[in-house]
C-alpha cells in the first residue's frame, strides 16, 4: 500500500517492504528501517556516528530510482515505497561480502570476537561461500605495544568506524586512515605505539570494530561471547553516571562494553570506565566494615558498625552541638546517594555544613 503524502507536519510515511510506517522528518531510510525493527546489513554503520555510505550492503530499492540506493546516506521523503530484500540487493550483498572475505585471514576457530563479530554474522546470514574470489591477503605483525588494545591490521575492512570516531566523537586524533589503495590502514601518526602521549585509551575504537581487527587485550583468551553472562551496571568513577555492560565468567569480570541505549553516555566510555575493572577482584578490596580496637582492624557486622557511628555522633553532637558536624560528599557516588547525605545532615544532624568534592 503507498504511503499517503502528509503536510507540515514533523513526521513523513514511508512505505518499506509494503508495510506503512511513520517516521520523523529528516532520518535517513536506515534510521528509519532500524525505528521500526526492519532488517538492513551494514558494517560501517555506527550511530554514534555521522553516515558513510562505505560498505554498501544498506543498499535498498526505492520505486521510481533505477538503481539501489544506500539506505544510511538517503534522506527518507514522504510517500516514499522501498525495498530491503530482493533478489538483486541479495546478490549485490552476496558479491560485497565475497569480496572483503577473499583477503581476510577467515581465522574465525581462533579469534576473540568469533560470536560478536559482525562480518561472521553476515557471512553466515546470506550463506556466503568462501573461495568464490580469491584476493592477495595481508600478513602483517599483530600490534600490542600498549596496555589495552590489541591490533591485527590484517582482519581491518577499512570501514573507517574507528578513526571516524576517533576524530567525530573522541576528537582525540590518534587514529586515522594511512597509506593508499591496498596498503590503507588505519594507525597512528608515524605508526608510533599508542601511549598515553597520544591516546586516550578510551577503547572506543574497541567498541565500534565490526571484526577482530581492534580488541580488548586484557581480555583477550579469557571467554568468547557465549561464554560469558553480559550484567548491566552504572559506572562508579564519576558521579556522570555512565552505563555499561560487566562480561562475567566463573563470576570473574573479564570485559567492559558499550551499552548504546545508555541515556547518558550512548555507548561511549573513558579509559576507566573500560578498562578500570580491575579493582572488583583486588585482594586489597575491603568488603567486610572493620573496627579498630587497640590500634587492630576486626572485621564487623553492618549493624555493629552502623551501631558504633551513631553513637560516636550522637556523644559528639551531644559535646559540640550539631554546628560542629559536616558532610562531605563524593563525586564518584550517584546524585542520590548525595542527596541522601545531605539530607541526612540536614534533618538528622541539624547541620548545614555539607560540601562536594567536585565544588571547586
Amino acid at each position: 500500500m503507498k504511503a499517503e503524502p502528509t503536510l507540515h507536519t514533523n513526521t513523513i510515511a514511508i512505505t518499506v517492504n509494503g508495510r506503512q510506517i511513520t517516521v520523523q522528518r529528516g532520518k535517513s531510510i536506515l534510521e528509519a528501517c532500524k525505528e521500526a525493527s526492519i532488517f538492513v546489513p551494514t558494517l560501517c554503520y555506527d550511530e554514534r556516528l555521522e553516515a558513510y555510505g562505505g560498505c554498501r550492503l544498506c543498499l535498498v530499492e526505492v520505486k521510481g530510482v533505477n538503481r539501489p540506493l544506500a539506505s544510511c546516506t538517503t534522506p527518507a521523503e514522504d510517500g516514499m515505497e522501498i525495498t530491503t530484500e530482493s533478489e538483486t540487493l541479495t546478490r549485490l550483498r552476496k558479491t560485497t561480502l565475497s569480496l572483503i572475505l577473499s583477503n581476510h585471514p577467515n581465522d574465525c576457530m581462533c579469534c576473540d570476537s568469533a560470536g560478536d563479530c559482525e562480518l561472521q554474522e553476515l557471512a553466515y546470514r546470506y550463506d556466503i561461500k568462501l573461495g568464490q574470489f580469491f584476493g592477495e591477503k595481508w600478513n602483517l605483525p599483530i600490534r600490542e605495544d600498549n596496555p589495552f588494545i590489541t591490533y591485527d591490521p590484517n582482519k581491518c575492512i577499512l570501514c573507517s568506524r574507528c578513526t571516524r570516531i576517533c576524530n567525530e566523537v573522541v576528537m582525540a586524533g590518534t587514529i586515522d586512515l594511512v597509506g593508499r589503495g591496498f596498503n590503507a590502514m588505519p594507525d597512528t601518526a608515524f605508526k608510533k605505539a599508542r601511549s598515553l602521549e597520544n591516546c586516550e585509551f578510551c577503547g572506543q575504537c574497541v567498541s565500534t570494530c565490526p571484526t577482530g581487527a581492534l580488541t580488548n587485550r586484557k581480555s583477550k583468551g579469557k571467554g568468547r561471547s557465549r561464554d560469558v553472562k553480559r550484567v548491566k551496571t552504572t559506572c562508579s568513577y564519576c558521579g556522570t553516571g555512565c552505563n555499561f555492560y560487566l562480561h562475567v565468567k566463573d563470576n570473574t569480570v573479564i570485559k567492559v562494553s558499550s551499552d548504546y541505549e545508555a541515556p547518558v553516555n550512548k555507548g561511549n566510555l573513558c579509559i576507566k570506565g573500560r578498562y578500570g575493572y580491575d579493582f572488583i577482584h583486588s585482594a586489597e578490596r575491603i568488603k567486610t566494615p572493620l573496627i579498630k580496637r587497640d590500634g587492630v582492624f576486626y572485621e564487623a557486622t553492618w549493624d555493629e558498625a552502623l551501631g558504633l557511628i551513631a553513637s560516636k555522633f550522637t556523644a559528639l553532637i551531644a559535646k559540640h552541638g550539631p554546628e560542629k558536624v559536616g558532610g562531605f560528599s563524593s563525586s564518584r557516588c550517584t546524585n542520590e546517594e548525595n542527596y541522601l547525605l545531605a539530607k541526612w545532615v540536614r534533618c538528622a544532624v541539624g547541620s548545614n555544613n555539607v560540601d562536594n568534592c567536585a565544588r571547586v
